[in-house]
């Protein structure tokens, strides 16, 4: 009996001595882990306050004071400029840049298109408007339709003096560079 308390007394003293060592431990993954969270949020401002960069493309994450870059940029220079700002925070061990160069597709394009609606859109308003508003015409019956400026009315009018009329409020309209008319004369 005796023996089995010292055995005991002896387990207790060993768990208790190691029990500091586990605590200490637990403190240094705490610190490890808390100073990774705060180089993480210092980066992510980082990239977001640089306004150069698209940073909702752009992911960090932190282990060990190594910031790993995931993401797509448009350029390589956005992929070297990435690197740079992350460099550059006080903390951080390395950058492993994992960024992928997504070379955009031709944007120009797709700008003048949309553009190109919206003037057509634009136009046809304009003339639906004027048309509706010149009290010598029944503008209602009229179609309107705009393409790269192109105007085309159709539909049903009076008389060739309204049509007539349809076809110079298209004409005197901005961003019009020719008028066809599809416009019958309703006997």
């Amino acid at each position: 009996m005796k023996r089995n308390i010292l055995s005991l007394a002896m387990i207790a003293t060993f768990a208790m001595s190691s029990l500091p060592v586990l605590a200490d431990e637990s403190r240094n993954e705490w610190k490890a882990s808390a100073k990774d969270a705060w180089i993480d949020g210092k980066a992510e401002a980082t990239l977001l306050f640089n306004g150069k960069l698209n940073t909702f493309d752009i992911n960090t994450d932190v282990r060990d004071g190594t910031v790993i870059l995931t993401g797509k940029v448009d350029t390589e220079v956005d992929k070297a400029l990435a690197t740079e700002l992350v460099e550059s925070l006080k903390g951080v061990v390395r950058v492993d840049n994992r960024l992928t160069v997504v070379t955009p597709e031709n944007h120009d394009d797709e700008w003048k298109s949309f553009a190109g609606e919206l003037q057509d859109a634009k136009v046809v308003t304009v003339i639906k408007a004027r048309l509706l508003l010149e009290s010598k015409l029944s503008g209602g019956d009229i179609e309107v339709r705009a393409q790269q400026g192109i105007v085309t009315l159709s539909g049903k009018v009076k008389s060739e003096s309204e049509r007539d009329l349809a076809i110079a409020i298209a004409k005197n309209t901005d961003d019009v560079e020719d008028v066809v008319s599809e416009l019958s004369v309703d006997s």
